[in-house]
């Protein structure tokens, strides 16, 4: 990613992607996006600052293992898989408060290079195809998931840059 992006439409107008189906092509859009504004808002942050809680929020470090993390969680359930006692043990830490910025952002960009691929491999798969979410089973579809995973994703992205914008004029 450069800082010349800026001048570029946001990915889902770059006509990128028409290899893949429209519901993948939009959740692989949605990563590229959310790369890009975490990127250009919150890679700046220093140390203190990715930690930040003000007004007890969460603070953009939090955003970005959610972030991360959720993504294998949710594909894992798209893949009709069930989670492993990794992912909850990683579900339980990703309010910790000691972020470190680098870090973080690795994991996040291996993350998304992961989610990638399982979500072109998915891209393969019946979008009406039943799936089950969490321990109560609760019934969703393939596309059901994928659509979440954009939505879900872009929604932390917005609050990571909100709390970033804030703790950076502190």
């Amino acid at each position: 990613m450069s800082q010349d992006d800026s001048h570029l439409p946001e990915p889902w107008l770059r006509g990128t992607l028409a290899e893949v189906p429209a519901v993948p092509r939009a959740v692989l859009h949605a990563f590229e996006q959310a790369k890009e504004d975490l990127w250009k808002w919150c890679l700046p942050l220093t140390e203190q600052q990715f930690n930040d809680r003000p007004g007890d929020v969460a603070p953009v470090s939090f955003h970005l293992r959610h972030i991360a993390r959720s993504l294998d969680r949710l594909l894992t359930y798209a893949e009709d898989g069930a989670l492993n006692e990794s992912q909850f043990l990683l579900l339980q830490s990703e309010v910790a408060p000691n972020g470190k910025r680098d870090e973080l952002f690795a994991e996040l960009e291996a993350a998304f290079a992961r989610s990638a691929e399982r979500v072109r491999r998915l891209s393969r798969v019946d979008p009406e195809s039943q799936r089950h979410v969490g321990k109560k089973q609760l019934p969703t579809t393939v596309g059901g998931l994928l659509v979440h995973i954009a939505d879900h994703t872009l929604r932390h992205v917005g609050q990571a840059i909100t709390t970033a914008k804030f703790v950076a004029k502190l």
